[in-house]
């Protein structure tokens, strides 16, 4: 098949369909079935695990590992991009990403605390293929769209995204609360029947619907894997290879992208507006971030759900009320920024963000959980969004936006970083991830601050 034109409508909506595909990670893995599956490998109260010869608490160490690998990322983005725009075969460095994170999710179907160090391995696999892919994945918008489609056409991609995790997200509900209708056995020995008393065969039958629900989720994660390197194929078939062509890999293009960074870092000295709002935006994404890794966690641990299986179900209700929430907050914090500006609107949604923290302090019952996750999905839409395109705002009218953008990444890449390593330290040593949840408080204040500091010219 020859080559499609830029700007094609078979080409974009190409482009797009791998928010189709990849988007089931962020839902699936990052955000729902993974944590409670994790938790549900510590029996015991004290949720403690040996790795690499320490004794972590179970949240605190998950925390560690994504930590480190998002210190990955944003050491390996600017070379990836750097190599994404002198490479002649972009497609094939976003094929690998792809399928090292695919077999990273399949990977965890055999997770467990014996192979504690493999498994994090498949973890860390999957969380890279998401990122490392979006690195090439975005780089091929410019290439793909002229300037007056790429909005629309990102937003396309986003809205695809949205929908197909969700579709997943609902079947793997469904495999894990009706685990029987999909052929896992939940049934009890005929002895149990026959001899038990009503009381034993409803523990039996707990516990049987319990181990089938494990493995269900196991399973989940297979079809995660499946369902993002199977989709992906319809945006591999039709991308072309890439907007460069016949340009070799040199010491001189892998450091590239180190050298643009450098040159925005010197640049950011004339601009005070610019350097300032990027103080303000890396504090106060730290927290968001963090936040954002860390709320299912949290609401497993912290929350009395009564049951393990209201626990399962009230979680993953969150996930999806927080998806929701976060289109009409989105739509709100757009039309607010419109009418009172962007850095008011910034003030006031890090605000709300600083009373969610010290409102999580305190929440116990899963009502006040569902509460505080239709809050988080109402800023949560808007502040990323917003954040962004207030940047884009003050850019210096430049040609080279992406070196800035880059930047932009990284910066956000090393807050999250710094924000996990902070919130898993204050969990380990003290045992508690409320402690670390308010102190998130004091990152939010001093983005205000910071913000409260940026010249409106």
């Amino acid at each position: 098949m020859g080559e499609l034109k830029k700007g094609s409508k078979k080409l974009l909506n190409a482009w797009a369909f791998y928010d189709w595909a990849n988007s089931v990670y962020t839902l699936t893995i990052a955000s729902s079935i993974f944590p409670i599956f994790y938790s549900a490998l510590f029996l015991s109260e004290k949720k403690v695990v040996t790795a690499f010869g320490y004794d972590f608490k179970s949240t605190a160490l998950i925390t560690f590992v994504t930590a480190f690998t998002f210190l990955v990322v944003a050491f390996l983005s600017p070379i990836l991009s750097g190599i994404a725009d002198y490479i002649g075969n972009k497609k094939n460095f976003m094929k690998f990403f792809c399928y090292v994170g695919s077999a990273g999710c399949i990977g965890l179907y055999w997770f467990s605390l014996d192979r504690i160090h493999l498994s994090l391995l498949f973890y860390f696999m999957g969380l890279i293929g998401y990122w490392g892919s979006l690195v090439y994945y975005n780089s091929y918008l410019p290439d793909i769209a002229f300037e007056e489609q790429q909005d629309s056409i990102s937003a396309k991609g986003f809205s695809l995204g949205y929908l197909g995790s969700v579709i997943l997200l609902l079947i793997n509900l469904a495999m894990v609360m009706k685990p029987s209708w999909f052929g896992f056995d939940v049934n009890i020995s005929t002895s149990i029947l026959e001899n038990g008393t009503d009381a034993e065969i409803a523990e039996a039958l707990k516990k049987a619907k319990n181990m089938a629900s494990f493995q269900a989720m196991k399973v989940s994660f297979i079809t995660v894997g499946i369902w993002w390197a199977g989709f992906s194929q319809y945006t591999f078939y039709i991308l072309p290879k890439g907007a460069s062509s016949g340009h070799k890999v040199t010491k001189d293009v892998i450091f590239n992208g180190f050298k643009e960074l450098k040159s925005v870092w010197i640049d950011l000295k004339g601009n005070l507006r610019l350097k300032r709002y990027l103080n303000a935006f890396f504090v106060f994404s730290m927290a968001v971030q963090t936040i954002m890794l860390v709320a299912v966690y949290f609401g497993e641990e912290e929350i009395n759900w009564g049951s393990d299986e209201a626990k399962t179900t009230g979680l993953i209700v969150s996930i999806l009320v927080i998806q929701l929430v976060a289109i009409i907050g989105a739509v709100l914090t757009s039309k607010a920024s419109s009418k009172f500006g962007n850095i008011p609107t910034l003030i006031a949604v890090n605000f709300i963000w600083m009373c969610l923290c010290f409102y999580a302090y305190f929440m116990k019952t899963p009502i006040q959980f569902y509460i505080a996750a239709s809050l988080v999905g109402l800023v949560m839409g808007g502040v990323q969004s917003l954040a962004r395109s207030t940047y884009s705002k003050f850019l210096p009218e430049t040609e080279d936006s992406t070196s800035y953008f880059s930047f932009y990444d990284v910066a956000e890449k090393i807050g999250i970083v710094i924000g996990m390593l902070i919130y898993g330290f204050i969990d380990q040593i003290t045992g508690s991830m409320r402690n670390s949840i308010l102190f998130l408080f004091v990152f939010f204040l001093i983005g205000i601050i910071l913000l409260l500091r940026v010249p409106k010219k």
